[in-house]
């Protein structure tokens, strides 16, 4: 096989793979906000190049348009969660210096309350999640439900690790050389059937190898 069909096997690969991330992270995010009875539910990815949060995954208010979206990592409340690593419910955002009103606003949904939790990978901050706004406005939000969305971060993150791992590894496959796109292509095809976590492993240490060699 040539070079450029590796690549273009390994990135057809990883993309497919990324889709399926993509949705474990949606059905976190709507079944986090269905618990919650929540009108918005997101998760965050912190883009380490940029410096910034990106939407990657949205239920509820601004589903469909925020995905993509980006914002300073340092900006509100999920910039708060993500820096501090603690988890937070705020009750009133209108009374909290921390809420950044004007980023909301650029969303096109201004909550009123959340509970966010940072998603942490190896001790690392990759990402926040978030819920927003209970349906049922005359109950506020409850440190045991702060304890039970972080259960639920605890698999988004899992998800999240492997988008960053995957985006890295398709970056090579897409402008590596011959042998390493041959190997991410591997990994391709592990991750598509990867209930022992095999697949996981080894992408996890092809992202270490990468890191050595970048």
């Amino acid at each position: 096989m040539t070079e450029s069909a590796y690549r273009a096997v390994a990135a057809a690969g990883l993309l497919a793979t990324e889709e399926s991330h993509r949705r474990l992270l949606q059905s976190i995010v709507e079944v986090a906000r269905a618990i919650f009875r929540a009108k918005a539910a997101s998760v965050f990815l912190l883009d380490d190049e940029t410096d910034e949060l990106v939407f990657e995954a949205v239920s509820g208010e601004g589903e469909g348009e925020l995905i993509g979206m980006r914002v300073p990592s340092s900006t509100g409340i999920a910039g708060w969660v993500l820096v501090t690593r603690q988890p937070l419910v705020v009750d009133d955002l209108s009374a909290d210096p921390r809420h950044a009103r004007q980023t909301a606003e650029a969303t096109g949904y201004v909550p009123k309350a959340l509970v966010a939790v940072p998603l942490l990978a190896d001790d690392r901050a990759i990402g926040v999640l978030s819920v927003l706004d209970r349906a049922d406005v005359d109950r506020p939000f409850t440190l045991a439900e702060m304890d039970l969305l972080t259960l639920f971060a605890d698999q988004a993150a899992i998800g999240l690790d492997l988008l960053r791992a995957g985006r890295r590894a398709r970056s090579v496959a897409e402008g590596g050389d011959d042998e390493r796109a041959a190997v991410v292509a591997r990994v391709a095809e592990l991750l598509g059937d990867d209930e022992d976590g095999s697949g996981l492993r080894l992408l996890e240490a092809l992202e270490n190898v990468l890191r050595r060699t970048a």
